[in-house]
């Protein structure tokens, strides 16, 4: 009996409506300068150019932003690296809503609501990441977290389905909003309270004042490392453990805040992430606090 071989037709590459980068070096992009490459970097032109490349696309999926709280492993990242550009970059205030997209930098963000007379959003002007990083992370300081201010935002979920969801159906918690890994945030939309810009300006400028003062910013760094804990702070439990200026390799524990790892320059991923690991042992077995990191770690290890 003559049987019918069947011949599997494999799908047809994915369309990449934008700028595509192969084995693009990451270091570049993130604050610690230290890292592998991306199989594949895409700079999408838009969420519907977007949403179609993820349909489409048969591997992994990475969104990353600023690469402010960000750890690129030696090894590099396998499959498809989306980093969102001037296509998602656009602010439009109406009233006291601000709809932003989410490769706009948070700083920008404040500033722009700041000149709108709109209030509440101060503490974005002292995070050096984008909206789409603050949505994800449900990211804050001073008291104040996204959540507080968000009304909706809009994602591209890896089937490529584009939704918007509400405060309520993105479950914040902190540090933490409940998406998907491979889920990349388009767009959100803030309220602010009306004030006095002068005023408004006169709180940024308190606040940008402390955090010079307190953090490291002038170094390769990339913020807070760990999270804290419930009723402690991170920076105290990792002082009273004996870990300020704790150096591995070209990697050190800040001496000015010792919740932040300084590449001098010649560190390695491997390097910041053995030291925050170091860390994480000597408080747990200090205090029996068990520290969580903060800054998102990718990618393989060499």
């Amino acid at each position: 009996m003559n049987r019918v071989q069947e011949t599997l037709t494999p799908p047809p590459p994915p369309v990449f409506d934008g700028r595509v980068t192969e084995h693009a070096p990451l270091a570049p992009y993130t604050w610690f300068r230290v890292g592998g490459a991306a199989e594949m970097l895409y700079a999408p032109r838009n969420s519907a150019a977007l949403a179609a490349a993820l349909h489409d696309w048969h591997g992994p999926v990475m969104p990353i932003g600023v690469g402010s709280n960000l750890l690129v492993r030696d090894g590099g990242i396998d499959g498809l690296v989306v980093r969102l550009g001037r296509g998602f970059a656009d602010i439009d205030i109406k009233g006291d809503t601000i709809r932003a997209g989410a490769a706009v930098p948070d700083a920008k963000l404040a500033q722009a609501a700041q000149r709108a007379g709109l209030g509440g959003l101060e503490f974005y002007r002292g995070i050096p990441g984008t909206v789409g990083g603050a949505v994800r992370m449900n990211a804050g300081c001073h008291g104040t977290e996204t959540r507080d201010r968000l009304i909706e935002a809009t994602i591209v979920f890896r089937d490529g389905t584009l939704r918007t969801l509400s405060n309520a159906d993105l479950g914040f918690a902190y540090r933490h909003a409940a998406l998907p890994e491979d889920a990349i945030v388009t767009e959100a939309v803030f309220r602010g309270i009306p004030d006095d810009p002068q005023t408004i300006a006169t709180r940024m400028e308190t606040l940008m004042a402390a955090r010079e003062d307190a953090q490291p910013v002038r170094e390769k760094t990339g913020g807070s490392t760990f999270r804290n804990p419930p009723g402690e702070s991170a920076w105290r439990l990792i002082d009273a453990a004996g870990c300020r200026g704790l150096r591995v390799g070209g990697a050190q524990v800040s001496e000015k805040h010792c919740n932040f790892l300084i590449n001098h320059g010649e560190a390695t991923a491997a390097d910041l992430e053995t030291l925050g690991e170091t860390v994480r042992a000597r408080v747990l077995a200090a205090s029996g606090h068990d520290l969580h990191w903060e800054i998102r770690r990718v990618g393989r290890a060499i």
